[in-house]
């Protein structure tokens, strides 16, 4: 029994531990979660994922030359907040929802001088009748409650964003 261990233990050691990929990643509670295969991650993940490399353990360590210091110039730091992740990632999840705003919000504007148009141009026309009126009411109603919502939606989850940056300390100017 004693020679299997021996074996065992001179196996261990005269092999290697081998490299690989480790995948980091934040779920909505703050969680951090690790996996070595990216199929592990949850889809809805994968797009914040962080890799690290892992190097052999028996790898020799080599240290960095030294390098020269200039007081002149400053090393440019990179910022994250408490879960690692930095303005680029911030500024990725805030980027639909400003886009959606912002389309939104044109089209409503639109919608709203597209009807004064049509309205100003039937009552020239003297073909405002009460029932006309009230179709092309009804038809601006819907489509501006189409781009009221989108609205509101875009900014709910900015708002939630902002939160959610404010907690995770993360810099109130990535979201901008």
């Amino acid at each position: 029994m004693k020679e299997i261990f021996t074996i065992l233990v001179v196996l261990l050691f005269a092999f290697p531990l081998q490299a690989g990929t480790l995948y980091k990643w934040v779920d909505k509670q703050g969680g951090m979660h690790f996996a070595d295969d990216l199929t592990k991650v949850p889809p809805s993940y994968r797009n914040q994922v962080e890799t690290e490399e892992s190097k052999d353990i028996q790898e020799e360590i080599t240290p960095s030359p030294p390098r020269a210091v200039n007081p002149d110039t400053k090393e440019e730091e990179i910022k994250t907040d408490i879960y690692g992740r930095d303005e680029a990632w911030w500024q990725e999840r805030v980027r639909p929802w400003k886009e959606q705003l912002k389309e939104a919000t044109e089209n409503y504007e639109k919608a709203q001088k597209e009807f004064a148009q049509r309205t100003a141009e039937l009552s020239q026309k003297g073909l405002v009748s009460h029932a006309r009126y009230q179709n092309e009411s009804n038809k601006f109603k819907e489509e501006t409650m189409k781009y009221e919502v989108q609205i509101a939606e875009a900014n709910e989850m900015l708002r939630k964003l902002s939160k959610e940056a404010v907690e995770s300390r993360a810099n109130p100017d990535w979201l901008k």
